[in-house]
């Protein structure tokens, strides 16, 4: 079966499942990895692929996607059996700002402020464990689009903590 050329299409997951044409970059996995940086900037012009890199990542990394190396079988990356065993086994925070198009700062801020309250929508289970005290509820439940700064400043790093904790994993 032939394959089609999307373009456009920056979920890796939906390329793989449609059998879209792919130019294998997995092996940016591993040499993201074995690099060990503490901070990763990929700056690269407009349709260069990072959303759909940044897409792989997550879909490579994510407890949300253990048990889906189907994903990434006959990739590259599949091959060394390292790398199989770390599919699936991190918790992940994946935001794309990419939709903010706003030309005014107040527009421009809610769009932000929604894409965090999705991403705290999105691990709303975390309250419904013994993991996070009566304040951290509180502060959880205030992440949304008439949030203040400080809320939105801090909200990723928060989300980032509350993950590691339930995950027990950075």
């Amino acid at each position: 079966m032939p394959r089609t050329t999307g373009i456009g299409h920056q979920d890796f997951e939906t390329i793989r499942l449609k059998n879209n044409f792919y130019i294998d970059k997995t092996l940016f996995i591993k040499e993201w990895w074995e690099a060990e940086d503490s901070v990763t900037l990929i700056a690269r012009p407009r349709r260069f692929g990072k959303t759909l890199n940044m897409s792989m990542l997550e879909k490579f990394f994510s407890v949300r996607y253990a048990g889906r190396g189907e994903l990434f079988e006959g990739q590259s990356i599949w091959e060394a059996e390292t790398y199989r065993h770390l599919q699936g086994t991190y918790p992940v925070i994946s935001l794309s700002f990419a939709n903010v198009k706003d030309k005014n700062y107040d527009g421009a801020r809610l769009s932000i402020c929604q894409i965090l309250e999705d991403l705290y929508n999105k691990n709303v289970f975390l309250l419904d464990e013994n993991l996070l005290t009566k304040n951290e509820k509180i502060y959880f439940q205030s992440v949304n689009g008439s949030m203040n700064d400080t809320t939105a400043v801090w909200s990723i790093h928060k989300m980032s903590d509350f993950l590691s904790r339930h995950y027990g994993k950075k």
